[in-house]
C-alpha cells in the first residue's frame, strides 16, 4: 500500500474508531461495503422464533466445491443483529467463500444453552439447504467474534449440540475464533453473569473443559491487548489444550488491533490493520 492510500485509509480509520462501540460503526462499516462480490438471501428462517433467521451470501466468483463459513457474531449474548455484520460476509465472499450470517436468541429472552441450540440449528439448516445455493455441505467452517466465537467454539467443541440438530460429527472442516471467551469462570462481566446463571454457572458451559480430542481444525485469532477478552488466558490456554488433545491448531496475535477493530479489520478500508482476512482465507483452503 503506498502512502496515499495508507494517509487516507488511516483517515477513514480514524473516522470509524470513535464509531465502533455501538450500531452506529457496524453500520458505518455496512455503508461503505462493496456488494458487487455476492448475491443476498435476507431473512431466511431456520426456525419459529422472530430471532431465528439468517442471511445467506453467495460469492459472484466462488471456489472450487465452494466452502461456507457460518458466521456468529458478539455482543455479550445480549445484543447484535445479522444484518451489521455484512462487511464480514463480502469479505470472505469476495474470496470465493459462501457465507451464512445467523441471528439467535438473546437474554433476557434465554439464557445459556438457548443459543447454542439456535447456533446448531443455523448449522442444521446450512448443512441440509446450502447446496441449493452453490455452497458445498462437505465443505462446512465454523467463524465468530467474541460471545459469537464462544458459539462457535462449543458447537465445534461439545458435539452433543450439533449431533442433537441431527448434523453428522464429522461434517465441519475447521473453525476459527476471533477473541472468543473460552475460559472464564467465574464470571467477572456483570453483563454476562445471568447469561450463564452466575454465580452458579456450569463448568460444562466453558470450551475449555470440553472432551476437545477428535474435534475439528482450529484458527484462533486475537488481539494482543485486549482489555475485553484475555488472549493469554482463552486463546494461547486454548490452544494449548487443543495440542495436547492432539488437535490441529493455529494461532495469530496482533500487537496493533484491539476487541473491536479485531473483526471490524474485515472491512475493505481497516483491511490493512492486520492481514485476518488472509489468515481466515489460508485457513479455509488449506482445510478443503
Amino acid at each position: 500500500m503506498g502512502l496515499a492510500a495508507r494517509l487516507l485509509a488511516l483517515a477513514a480509520l480514524l473516522g470509524l474508531l470513535g464509531l465502533l462501540g455501538g450500531c452506529s460503526g457496524l453500520r458505518t462499516l455496512d455503508v461503505v461495503t462493496p456488494s458487487s462480490d455476492y448475491q443476498l438471501t435476507q431473512g431466511v428462517a431456520y426456525g419459529l422464533d422472530p430471532r431465528q433467521k439468517l442471511d445467506v451470501y453467495r460469492p459472484t466468483r466462488p471456489l472450487p466445491a465452494t466452502p461456507v463459513v457460518v458466521f456468529f457474531y458478539g455482543g455479550t449474548w445480549n445484543s447484535g443483529e445479522r444484518g451489521d455484520y455484512r462487511f464480514v460476509a463480502q469479505s470472505l465472499a469476495a474470496r470465493g467463500m459462501l457465507v451464512v450470517v445467523a441471528d439467535y436468541r438473546l437474554y433476557p429472552q434465554v439464557r445459556y444453552p438457548s443459543f447454542l441450540e439456535d447456533g446448531a440449528q443455523a448449522v442444521a439448516w446450512t448443512y441440509r439447504n446450502i447446496g441449493q445455493y452453490g455452497g458445498d455441505a462437505r465443505r462446512l467452517f465454523l467463524m465468530g467474534h467474541s460471545s459469537g466465537g464462544y458459539n462457535a467454539a462449543m458447537l465445534a467443541l461439545d458435539p452433543q449440540w450439533l449431533r442433537k440438530a441431527g448434523v453428522p460429527a464429522d461434517a465441519l472442516r475447521g473453525w476459527v475464533g476471533l477473541a472468543g471467551p473460552y475460559d472464564f469462570l467465574p464470571i467477572e462481566n456483570p453483563e454476562a453473569q445471568p447469561v450463564f446463571f452466575f454465580p452458579d454457572s456450569p463448568p460444562e458451559s466453558q470450551p475449555i473443559n470440553q472432551p476437545l480430542a477428535g474435534s475439528p481444525p482450529a484458527l484462533l485469532i486475537a488481539a494482543t491487548h485486549d482489555s475485553t477478552v484475555d488472549p493469554v488466558r482463552n486463546s494461547e490456554g486454548l490452544a494449548r489444550r487443543l495440542r495436547s488433545a492432539g488437535v490441529t491448531v493455529q494461532e495469530r496475535y496482533y500487537r496493533w488491533l484491539n476487541h473491536r477493530t479485531l473483526v471490524a479489520s474485515f472491512a475493505w478500508p481497516l483491511r490493512w490493520l492486520a492481514p485476518v482476512v488472509d489468515d481466515v482465507a489460508r485457513f479455509v483452503t488449506a482445510h478443503l
